[in-house]
């Protein structure tokens, strides 16, 4: 019976495979003779029956248990343009199969199968308008593998309009072909025919076609014509997929008669498929480091390569060849990556190795592409080698006291990488350097080690000391058994005459502030090394900042010297730091620091800010903290004691905050102001004293007080400000009046008297008086050098002081009390001799004017001629304001501001002598005055009559 049953089954199965066959090729042939509309609903009324249908044989194939495991040969899905991830395409119903070992496989990478058997996507999808084709798998342990075809058909929308009450309207049918395939480097012959391209229109109108897009009218030109008449599409030359993967275009059908379009626009695409025309290339460098030593199978770094033909196909699948160096690497034939197949590699016997490499596309097929190219490996350096001294031992001597020598320097040789931290050596003492008076560092030119004595070394305690110094790398050792080396070093001591020494670097005394001067706190004593003894070492002091401390220069005993304050800022945590030096027979000296612990004493009382500020609200009585701070320490300070006079008018409360601070509260209303409150603070031993706040009361705003009581007195700096515009006008008025006052009058020349040849009167028309010569009297004296431009050479010209000059200033001249006769003056010496000679003369006050002329007068001429005593002082007072003016100038303008001799101008002057302008023919004609310059008119200006 179950023999019968197994028959009929595989029986049915047959035929029901043969029926779902003759389905899909009925669809697929409708689909290219009645479009692809029809075909759809076709399909939905078959996929509707087909489902029941296989439902049913394939229950009945299960509830028969035949033993073989079959799938049907295709199945016609209808899916969307894109298939979202994990969407169910379908679900696979396997035939006879045993359900624990069947298998489930899909050969789409885009989809998976469930153990169900549903097909769903893991990924977007698209499916292009040709659909899109994969195969399904199934086997268990009973038979063969079956296999199933999966078309997924793309479900066409069909447009909806609205109309009227919501009635939907059909759509113009479209004439829609499949998108075309061709292959790129095709030989020809061309132009080869792709397509023909019907309309549906063509049946009802006499058509022709246009077509416009990619490959016709835009880049690339050239490669599409399409028979207007017959609509055959033709290739017309090869084209190359690298270049161009696909072409897309429009067709057009027109009415030959009414040139009006018959149809809607037809988007086509042409496909270029691909063939293995490009070889694989390498891509970036194939420079690849790995350390040396390194184990096998150590990665050395993978190399990348590209193939511009299409991918997911055997045209771009490369397989990874080794040429050379296969003894050391290897790699791999997929992935491409190089790894090491030995564990000895040393950089010190060879750095760099060269490889060539293969690759070849088709996955190494024989009519695979090749490219080769050469990969270098450089071996990177570990610290497999330590450094090596030179020699087995050192022997070093050293003078004791020395520090900060250097000593010895010790060269190494290493043969790793140099400059690295497995080259660069780093020194290490091991022994003998308990005390740290040894130190030894790596010189970063030549790597030597550099051994130092840091602190000074005591012939009396150790005459040689044995070092043991080790040499090792800043990296540490690796891939190697070897070891840090070591070398033994002897230091030899050598004695000197020393210096004292303080029994200890720092002594410390415990002293109580204000302890009494000349109080003993101790001795600090200094010994020599060599006698151990303190005799003929005296004792100075170094640093005392506040000079608080003497110390007996022949014993070293320290005493107070001024009052020890711990408050001080001076004193810092409590410490107050004295140098002291010691000095023996031989001047060498030591330093040692006395450190003195400063105890504190209750001598400072705590004290409360002397103002605050109270914010008030309305309708609410205010509070504020008051801070207290005492300058002693524990316990000489907080917690502090806040409290009222006993005597208080009860406006204020007090009430303890924290340690150092209490809340001063109001108790009743104040006006707004300043207040005066009495607070009694003491400290922990009840020290204190009652201290009067100053409070003020005021409306705030973020804590800060809105406005100030408008009667308040200025400070300062506001009654300055007041002052100072009345200052101001009163010193104007006073220098207004002092000008006033002191204003200068004009002097009035009396020429009723002669004027001795002084000046000549130049506001007259007439000739002027004559000079007298009777009253010359030129010093007989010569000057060995006058400076010319200055006011020296001026006094010393020969034409102003003899040798028989016609040139004089009224009747002065020079005495016997001054230069006359005397022949000892030059120019070095005539300012010397001039500087005071004047006010030995007459009148300080009258004639002190012409300070710096150097020349006396003559008492009896002045005392003889009134008028002319008058006529002087004018003229003094101008010659000094000359003066004056020349004083400011440089030298250069001496020369033409100082009195010149006018007896002779010299030959071939313009201007001519004084005689010749006295002889003037034409005496009615004075225009040659205006040409005398500036400084004749301003001395014109001072002679004339007013």
């Amino acid at each position: 019976m179950r023999s019968t049953v197994q028959r009929y089954c595989a029986c049915l199965k047959f035929h029901l495979l043969q029926i779902l066959q003759l389905i899909n090729d009925h669809l697929f042939s409708l689909r290219q003779k009645q479009g692809h509309r029809q075909v759809t609903k076709l399909l939905l009324f078959y996929s509707k029956m087909s489902k029941c249908f296989i439902s049913s044989t394939c229950l009945m194939l299960i509830l028969s248990c035949v033993e073989s495991c079959s799938l049907p040969r295709s199945l016609y899905v209808i899916v969307p343009e894109t298939i979202p991830p994990e969407y169910q395409v379908a679900k696979v119903e396997a035939v006879g199969c045993d359900a624990k070992s069947t298998q489930l496989t899909v050969k789409d990478p885009s989809f998976t199968i469930k153990s169900n058997g549903a097909v769903v996507a893991l990924t977007s999808v698209s499916v292009a308008e040709r659909g899109r084709t994969f195969s399904v798998c199934a086997q268990d342990n009973s038979g063969p593998e079956s296999k199933m075809k999966v078309h997924l058909v793309r479900s066409t929308m069909l447009k909806k309009h609205q109309r009227g009450q919501g009635f939907l309207s059909r759509s113009k049918r479209r004439w829609a072909p499949p998108n075309f395939n061709v292959v790129e480097n095709d030989e020809g012959p061309y132009p080869k025919l792709i397509e023909k391209l019907v309309s549906d229109t063509s049946a009802t109108y006499n058509v022709y076609y246009t077509i416009e897009g990619e490959g016709v009218d835009k880049y690339p030109t050239g490669v599409f014509r399409l028979d207007r008449n017959t609509g055959d599409l033709f290739l017309l030359k090869s084209v190359d997929r690298e270049a161009f993967p696909e072409y897309k275009f429009v067709v057009r059908v027109w009415d030959k008669i009414t040139n009006q379009e018959t149809d809607e626009n037809l988007p086509l695409k042409v496909v270029v498929d691909d063939v293995n025309d490009n070889p694989p290339e390498f891509v970036g460098s194939l420079q690849f480091t790995v350390p040396e030593h390194c184990s096998v199978g150590t990665v050395v770094g993978k190399v990348n390569t590209t193939d511009k033909d299409q991918i997911e196909t055997d045209h771009v699948k490369i397989k990874y060849t080794l040429l050379t160096g296969t003894a050391m690497f290897a790699i791999h034939p997929q992935t491409g990556v190089i790894t090491t197949t030995t564990n000895t590699l040393d950089r010190e016997l060879q750095d760099k190795h060269l490889v060539i490499v293969k690759i070849q596309d088709m996955n190494g097929a024989a009519n695979g592409l090749v490219a080769t190219s050469t990969a270098t490996i450089v071996l990177s350096d570990i610290n497999d080698n330590p450094p090596i001294f030179m020699k087995t031992s050192y022997d070093v001597a050293v003078q004791e006291n020395e520090s900060e020598k250097l000593l010895l320097r010790i060269p190494v040789q290493d043969k790793d990488l140099i400059n690295t931290p497995n080259w660069i050596s780093k020194f290490v003492i091991t022994q003998g350097n308990e005390n740290g008076n040894f130190r030894i560092v790596t010189d970063p030119q030549t790597n030597e080690g550099l051994l130092y004595v840091s602190k000074p070394l005591d012939y009396e305690k150790t005459s040689s000391v044995q070092l043991q110094i080790m040499a090792q790398n800043q990296a540490p050792l690796s891939g190697s058994s070897a070891s840090w080396n070591s070398i033994p070093v002897k230091v030899n001591v050598t004695n000197v005459d020393e210096g004292p020494e303080f029994s200890a670097p720092s002594i410390r005394f415990n002293v109580k502030e204000n302890t009494p001067n000349g109080t003993v706190i101790g001795t600090y004593t200094a010994t020599d090394p060599e006698t151990k003894s303190s005799k003929g070492i005296k004792y100075y002091k170094v640093t005392d900042p506040g000079s608080w401390i003497n110390v007996d220069k022949d014993t070293g005993e320290l005493r107070v010297a001024n009052t020890i304050d711990r408050e001080s800022p001076l004193v810092r945590d409590g410490f107050y730091n004295i140098t002291v030096r010691a000095v023996d027979a031989s001047s060498k000296s030591a330093t040692g620091t006395v450190v003195i612990w400063v105890e504190d004493e209750n001598d400072n009382i705590p004290t409360i800010p002397s103002e605050l500020t109270l914010c008030q609200k309305d309708g609410e009585l205010g509070s504020v903290v008051v801070v207290a701070e005492d300058k002693d320490q524990n316990p000489f300070s907080s917690p502090f004691t806040f409290s009222l006079p006993n005597k208080n008018d009860g406006t204020w409360s007090v009430k303890s905050l924290n340690d150092t601070a209490a809340t001063l509260e109001q108790l009743q209303p104040l006006y707004l102001g300043m207040h005066t409150v009495d607070l009694t603070v003491t400290d922990l031993q009840g020290s204190g004293k009652t201290q009067t706040v100053n409070l003020r009361v005021c409306k705030c705003k973020n804590g800060v007080c809105l406005g100030k009581d408008r009667s308040v007195s200025l400070g300062p700096l506001g009654i300055l400000t007041l002052l100072l515009p009345v200052a101001l006008l009163l010193l104007l008025f006073l220098l207004l009046a002092f000008f006033c006052l002191t204003k200068r009058e004009k002097l009035q020349l009396d020429d009723s008297a002669d004027t001795g040849g002084i000046l000549l009167k130049s506001n007259t028309e007439a000739p002027g008086d004559e000079v007298d010569a009777s009253l010359i009297n030129g010093p007989p004296f010569e000057i060995d050098q006058a400076v010319k431009g200055s006011v020296k050479g001026v006094m010393m010209n020969p034409s102003w002081i003899g040798n028989k000059s016609g040139s004089t200033i009224g009747t002065l001249g020079v005495h016997e009390n001054g230069m006359h006769g005397r022949t000892d003056i030059s120019a070095a010496n005539v300012q010397d001799y001039y500087t005071g000679q004047y006010d030995m003369t007459i009148d300080r006050q009258s004639y002190g004017q012409l300070v710096g002329s150097g020349v006396d007068f003559d008492y009896r001429q002045h005392n003889m001629d009134p008028a002319l005593l008058y006529t002087w002082e004018t003229n003094g007072r101008y010659l000094h304001q000359k003066l004056n003016q020349m004083g400011t100038e440089e030298d250069g303008r001496y020369a033409d501001d100082i009195i010149h001799a006018y007896a002779f101008e010299g030959r071939g002057s313009v201007a001519g002598s004084i005689g010749c302008c006295s002889n003037n023919n034409d005496n009615d004609n004075l225009d040659f005055l205006n040409t005398l310059g500036p400084k004749f008119k301003t001395l014109a200006e001072v002679c004339r009559k007013t």
